[in-house]
This record gives C-alpha cells, structure tokens and sequence, in this order.
C-alpha cells in the first residue's frame, strides 16, 4: 500500500467499474430490475463501508489492518460479481 488516498481510488474504480457493469447487464440483457437494484445497492454501500474503513485505521499493526482491508474488499467484489454472473 502506497498510501490512502491511492487505496482510495483503486476501491474508487473497482466500485466504479463493478457499478458500470451492473447498468450494462441491466440494459443489454433485460436483467430482473429488482434484483439489480438490490446489487446497486449493494456496490454503493460496499463503496461508502471501505472508504470509512480506509480513512480511519484501527491503531495497533496498521500493516495488518490494511492487508485484512484488501482481503475483505476483495472477497465482497467477489460476492458481488458473482451475484451478477447467476443473472
């Protein structure tokens, strides 16, 4: 990690990019429109979590912190995508 405001911006762009797909899939494919909205829902309160999360590290290991951050923002991208592809 370089510092904050560059994890800021990567979570930033995955959110974006996550966010940009869920509207592609909802307008190409004709994808269940409630379901959907539940997914956007879900991106922008996955984006609002790891923001605050990223701006305000617990004290102790600051290391250990952010490499737990990293894993969990990813397991939930993960999640999410996955919700999308079973659409």
């Amino acid at each position: 990690m370089a510092n904050k405001r560059d994890l800021k911006k990567g979570i930033n762009y995955v959110v974006s990019e996550l966010f940009l797909e869920c509207i592609v899939l909802k307008q190409i494919k004709k994808a269940d429109s409630t379901k959907v909205d539940e997914i956007l829902a879900d991106i922008l309160y996955l984006q609002n979590e790891f923001l605050a999360r990223a701006g305000h590290p617990e004290p102790g290991c600051v290391k250990a912190y952010y490499r737990k951050l990293n894993e969990d923002f990813a397991t939930e991208v993960e999640n999410i995508f996955r919700r999308m592809q079973a659409m």
